[in-house]
């Protein structure tokens, strides 16, 4: 959560959310083909992959390892996605980074590393069509002495017409955030449904592992995809759970322009 908060200081302060813009009403921006189909039409991507040792060393050393991408041709979103791989790294540590993209991050891990301390960076597009880009941010960290790595994730929804992130706000009628917390909340109790094995005594795990709202959602083909991280509402073995709402459940709660035509 520490490292959700952090991001959206970075993105407030880069002026990157779209608060104020909205397309226009009668323009359906979800085509109803699918993402695979769609992505045909989105920006273009290439691959930024490599992987680093702290220099000098032998033995156990730390290691960085980067699979990402940038958008050639469009040099903000490739900025943004850099800026908030960094962000989103600093495990326990609710100060803001004192650096702002990877280089700078790597400079300051071989600095303060343990010789087997690793992080893995990495970002994918998870949607695309002509108008919205939703990319997927992944952390990885591990900390000597740690039982296992720490893992996290925020999507961005990139408006390619405007420039600017998409809020959950930006996409939500006026006064309809309770509305989207039940549709919420119902996609969970599915995906309890969906994990008998997981879940064993419904009430026990609902007791350990509460519900929990979230904004970090990802427009889909077939409906919001809300992804928690490790530990959030199931344990370790679970990984990052994935709810969908889907676009159906969503009418009356998205503006009408990123429902389905």
């Amino acid at each position: 959560m520490q490292r959700a908060r952090k991001l959206a200081l970075a993105l407030a302060v880069c002026g990157l959310v779209g608060a104020c813009a909205s397309p226009p009403a009668n323009i359906s921006r979800i085509p109803v083909q699918t993402g695979q189909e769609t992505s045909k039409d989105g920006l273009f991507t290439q691959p930024v992959k490599w992987e680093h040792s702290k220099p000098g060393c032998k033995g156990d050393c730390p290691t960085i390892k980067v699979d990402s991408i940038v958008f050639p041709g469009n040099p903000k979103l490739s900025d943004l996605v850099d800026n908030a791989l960094a962000y989103m790294t600093g495990i326990g540590n609710s100060n803001v980074p004192t650096y702002s993209n990877i280089a700078e991050y790597e400079q300051y891990f071989w600095k303060t590393a343990a010789p087997r301390d690793s992080t893995l960076l990495s970002a994918r597009t998870r949607y695309r069509n002509s108008s919205l880009t939703v990319v997927e941010l992944d952390t990885w960290q591990y900390m000597t002495g740690m039982a296992h790595g720490i893992s996290a994730t925020q999507f961005l929804n990139w408006d390619n017409k405007t420039a600017k992130v998409l809020s959950l706000a930006d996409v939500l009628r006026p006064g309809q955030r309770q509305a989207y917390n039940a549709a919420l909340k119902e996609a969970h109790s599915r995906w309890l449904s969906a994990n008998p094995e997981l879940v064993g005594d419904l009430d026990t795990f609902v007791r350990q592992w509460p519900f929990q709202e979230s904004t970090n959602y990802a427009f889909t083909d077939r409906g919001l995809l809300i992804k928690y991280d490790s530990y959030q509402i199931a344990p370790y073995s679970a990984g990052q759970p994935e709810l969908v709402i889907p676009y159906d459940s969503l009418r009356g709660i998205l503006k009408p322009e990123f429902l389905p035509s």
